[in-house]
């Protein structure tokens, strides 16, 4: 089982805790509606001084804020160093991504990225450097908007067995590091983080050349690549990853 229920309650906790912070629905204390159906997690996160109440509204305390924070850094490593693993072409040792750059639309990169000769490896490397797969395929929803809380009934979504059962089969079904090979996960590993490296180099210099107030520019560059320059060792986790998300 890859799913736990402190899984769901903490993916729960950060889409709530999302909203509240950077959202603008104010989650009432009383007759609240469609969030009725959340005030158990509400009740245990306040329990654990997560959140808080102001006046008649649900508020995110220190607590919450800080553990949001260390999610949304873990969330930049993500779609930085993790999502690149998306389609691997196994075969010839290729990546999608080393083309990001070529294709000058979103439906063009789909277009592309739906071969069937591209394999996402995600799960497999997470597995590799011992992380929770369940929490990697959970930012991949986020990234597709999948928890998309300006929907009706966003609320009966989030409670419900669909989102959460499919996580548990996408980490099921996913390839595996053993039915890839150590010395084949580290060689993709390996490749994977040169490119990352490349694609965040040819990233800071696009945004650097469409900015007309360059400065301090350079700084930010060799400051961003240097902090992922440790993941060129196929074993490395960043620390981030080490902290705990919620206490239950």
């Amino acid at each position: 089982m890859f799913l736990t229920d402190d899984n769901k309650k903490t993916f729960k906790a950060i889409i709530i805790l999302n909203e509240m912070i950077n959202g603008t629905h104010k989650f009432q204390t009383i007759d609240n509606g469609d969030d009725n159906i959340l005030e158990p997690l509400f009740i245990e996160l306040m329990s654990k001084g997560y959140i808080t109440t102001a006046g008649s509204n649900y508020q995110v305390t220190a607590k919450g804020q800080d553990v949001f924070d260390i999610f949304m850094k873990r969330y930049t490593e993500y779609l930085k160093v993790y999502d690149i693993f998306s389609y691997v072409d196994l075969e010839k040792g290729e990546f999608a991504f080393a083309r990001y750059f070529d294709f000058d639309s979103d439906d063009a990169w789909a277009d592309f990225t739906n071969d069937e000769r591209f394999d996402d490896l995600r799960i497999a490397v997470a597995l590799f450097k011992k992380l929770d797969p369940a929490e990697i395929v959970f930012m991949s929803f986020i990234n597709e908007n999948r928890f998309d809380t300006a929907s009706a009934g966003w609320q009966m979504d989030l409670v419900s067995d669909n989102s959460w059962k499919e996580i548990e089969d996408i980490c099921k079904t996913a390839i595996k590091p053993e039915e890839v090979g150590e010395d084949a996960m580290v060689d993709m590993i390996g490749q994977g983080s040169e490119l990352m490296i490349k694609l965040l180099e040819e990233e800071i210099k696009q945004e650097q050349n469409n900015n007309t107030n360059n400065s301090g520019g350079n700084v930010v560059e060799e400051e961003t690549v240097e902090y992922y320059q440790p993941y060129y060792d196929p074993y490395y986790v960043s620390p981030v990853w080490l902290l705990p998300l919620f206490l239950w």
